[in-house]
């Protein structure tokens, strides 16, 4: 594992550009002959380690982040951990993207950098323990070439800022030892760690490692990459799904200077969604994208609908509506503690409400693209992708390369929201590049990627609850109707609840007399995953039923929630690991006294709301503060507080808390999709607009509690969850309208 590798002729031809005296180390998670780096990490010297990690000689430090970064922060936050043990000089750090890195294993992938999946609120929980060690391997290779230069033992050397130095002052800087670091073979067993009193970059803010290329539109993504002579497809999908082309003519087009072919593409059935062509389509390939985009518009075509194209969204709202009135057995009990029958003996009072939300589209900055070359024995494809080790089962199976002839990079992401773990459009960009025999630039239009999307399936809540004599909830009984997101994935049947509910979600393990019940609608229409499921549905009921509780009580909401929660204690959770209490409790109490709770709730001219929710062992709370002039709705403030154990970065910490905020708020403000025939009503940003500034807070007010003495755990979309329903209820506390269905602003219209 410690050896000088092979380079193919390929990489050899890359590191003819590279510079002498590189140190490249990594992961010791196999031996590799020819792992795929990016050009800026190739030097002299190749190890089979898993490049994170790249020394020069004139001390300048290049760290790799493995996970594609949508906008989450991570390829700030993973080098940083990296750069920490290792003792790097962060002011000379330069981070790059890593593509994805696979090794051919005996026909099988070996995943040389392990976790590569972004988005999903664990990279960085995935990280903590492998990146902090290839970061003491870099570091413990460099003090070892320095005992052998100054003739002191290793043990007695300390490193500093990119420095090594010995107990008498001498020091020599790492790009001095590199190239002697690059000699030594690195030790057969895992490294000590740093103690958390010695982290000099770990919990320290830090901006975007990208920060100046954003906002100076010098961040290249996918599109600005080039390969070779690429030529430009643009598609046509059939509006449904399961449709079929009937009839098509292609003759106008063709005779569009420029384009040069058409190419008809079908989805595999018997594949699962997200992995091929997400309808029939039509491609125009041209030599650039107004060619292509002008044949696209003269092309004729006549779609048959399948069978969705009998569906509306309205007629799922009722079908959902009538599965909740109890006369038909849920397709899935995920949860029942106690006896319901038995505490309803107990009741003192009993209350019921309904809520409804809408299906959503991930409407990225950034549409479905793609750059893709398919040689004879190489596949090099441009992705901006979540998972790229998912993108590149795709290519594999379309090609049939050996798993290290097919190299996927990974730019920026211009936003994810759980779309980009679907690859439908890489099947396209490789099925035109293998039949158009030149290398690809995919692009779909923004009313090609609105209109046919893997959408957020509606949903339809029923909470009801048992109230005694003592004002406290005995027992909860929460049943949901929705189109699992997971339907068609190869999922079995009697898993398909859990991309839309979780056992644990609040109240579970609070109220002795608990159930919850999934009810399966029956659709065609396209779903899969999105950000925050299945948080953000469930909160928005349960917190929003909450505040009602509150409100047949006549007491303070805060106090209903604290009152439910209980003291503070840990709940051992079904799916594995503890609820904290009383760090749930601690978010709450944080965001009430931040915005004058105890003052201002019931006295204040303005509206105020809270919430608060869990994910994955960390802890948020929103309280939001509104008002009504008219029908102008302004939300004046909204303060979120997040318990996410220690915090790599708080600068990208906060953030990511307060672009979580508001994507949630905007959403639930304005966004919606609806269907009719099986068809898509939104089409561009004026069917599906987003909310504005001057719908949104100035300034999300965040509150980081410290938790040195915790693991990270992930934050991509954790501030979502608790914000629409404090939002919702704190429309109510100025309006008394209760707003029970999403979008907010529609409802809220609808009954002022």
């Amino acid at each position: 594992m410690s050896g000088q590798t092979q380079l193919s002729r390929r990489n050899f031809l890359k590191v003819l550009a590279g510079a002498a005296g590189a140190l490249v180390v990594g992961i010791p998670l196999a031996s590799a002959t020819d792992a795929p780096v990016p050009t800026d990490f190739l030097g002299d010297t190749l190890y089979g380690l898993g490049a994170y990690v790249r020394i020069d000689a004139d001390g300048s430090v290049l760290i790799g982040a493995r996970d594609p970064d949508t906008g989450t922060g991570v390829a700030t936050a993973l080098p940083r951990i990296v750069a920490d043990e290792l003792d790097a000089d962060w002011s000379r750090v330069r981070v790059v993207p890593l593509g994805l890195g696979v090794e051919d294993a005996n026909g099988q992938p070996r995943w040389t950098y392990g976790h590569q999946l972004g988005g999903t609120g664990n990279s960085i929980p995935a990280a903590w323990a492998d990146l902090r060690q290839a970061g003491a391997l870099a570091r413990w290779l460099l003090l070892q070439a320095a005992a052998r230069q100054l003739g002191v033992s290793a043990d007695r050397l300390r490193s500093e800022n990119g420095t090594v130095i010995a107990p008498d002052g001498r020091h020599l800087g790492y790009g001095a030892l590199a190239a002697a670091a690059a000699k030594i073979a690195p030790p057969p067993s895992a490294l000590p760690l740093k103690t958390p009193d010695r982290y000099r970059l770990i919990g320290q803010p830090a901006g975007d490692v990208d920060a100046h290329g954003l906002v100076t539109g010098q961040t290249p993504y996918t599109l600005d990459h080039h390969i070779g002579d690429a030529v430009v497809a643009v598609l046509s999908h059939c509006p449904w799904r399961d449709g079929r082309l009937e009839r098509i003519d292609t003759a106008d087009t063709l005779a569009v200077k420029g384009v040069l072919k058409v190419v008809q593409l079908k989805p595999d059935p018997a594949l699962p969604a997200g992995e091929t062509p997400c309808a029939p389509a039509v491609a125009v390939i041209a030599e650039d994208t107004w060619a292509a985009l002008q044949g696209r518009a003269k092309l004729k075509l006549d779609w048959q609908p399948g069978p969705s194209g009998k569906e509306t969204s309205a007629a799922l709202e009722q079908q959902a509506d009538a599965l909740l009135d109890g006369k038909t057995d849920p397709t899935t009990r995920v949860r029942d503690d106690g006896d319901l029958v038995k505490a309803g003996k107990h009741a003192a009072r009993r209350f019921e409400a309904t809520y409804h939300q809408p299906w959503l589209a991930h409407a990225t900055a950034e549409t479905m693209c793609c750059l893709a070359r398919i040689e004879q024995d190489h596949a090099t494809l441009v992705v901006p992708t979540q998972a790229p080790q998912r993108a590149w089962a795709v290519v594999q199976r379309l090609t049939g390369l050996k798993p290290d002839q097919i190299e996927i990079r990974v730019p920026r992401v211009g936003g994810g929201y759980g779309r980009r773990l679907d690859h439908d459009y890489v099947a396209e960009a490789v099925i035109v590049a293998k039949a158009v025999d030149r290398p690809v630039r995919l692009l779909w239009t923004r009313d090609e990627d609105l209109a046919h999307d893997w959408y957020r399936p509606a949903s339809a809540h029923r909470i009801s609850a048992i109230i005694d004599r003592n004002r406290r909830v005995i027992a909860w009984d929460q049943k949901l109707a929705s189109a699992s997101a997971l339907a068609g994935r190869g999922v079995p049947d009697a898993r398909l609840w859990t991309s839309e509910l979780e056992a644990d979600q609040l109240p579970a393990g609070l109220v002795p007399n608990y159930r919850s019940d999934w009810y399966g609608l029956a659709s065609a229409l396209p779903r899969g995953p999105h950000r925050g499921m299945p948080h953000l549905t469930n909160a928005f009921a349960v917190q929003s039923f909450v505040d009602e509780l509150a409100h047949l009580l006549r007491e303070n909401p805060l106090d209903t929630q604290l009152r439910l929660l209980g003291e503070p204690r840990q709940l051992p959770l079904a799916g594995g690991g503890t609820l904290d209490i009383g760090r749930l409790r601690n978010v709450l109490s944080l965001v009430a006294g931040r915005i004058g709770w105890k003052s201002n709730w019931l006295h204040s001219v303005n509206g105020l709301g809270i919430a608060c929710w869990h994910v994955g062992g960390a802890y948020v709370a929103h309280a939001v503060e509104v008002s009504l002039k008219g029908n102008t709705l302004g939300i004046e403030r909204a303060v979120c507080a997040v318990d996410v154990g220690r915090v790599i970065n708080p600068q990208g910490l906060e953030g990511q808390v307060a672009g979580a905020t508001l994507d949630a708020l905007g959403t639930a403000l304005n966004l919606a999709v609806t269907f009719k025939d099986g068809r898509v009503q939104q089409h561009d940003w004026k069917d599906y607009a987003l909310a504005g500034m001057a719908q949104l807070p100035k300034d999300v007010e965040t509150i980081v509690v410290p938790g040195d003495d915790r693991p990270p755990t992930g934050a991509s979309f954790l501030a979502m969850p608790s914000a629409a329903p404090a939002l919702a209820n704190a429309v109510f506390r100025v309006s008394a309208v209760r707003v029970r269905r999403l979008p907010l602003m529609k409802e809220l219209l609808r009954l002022l």
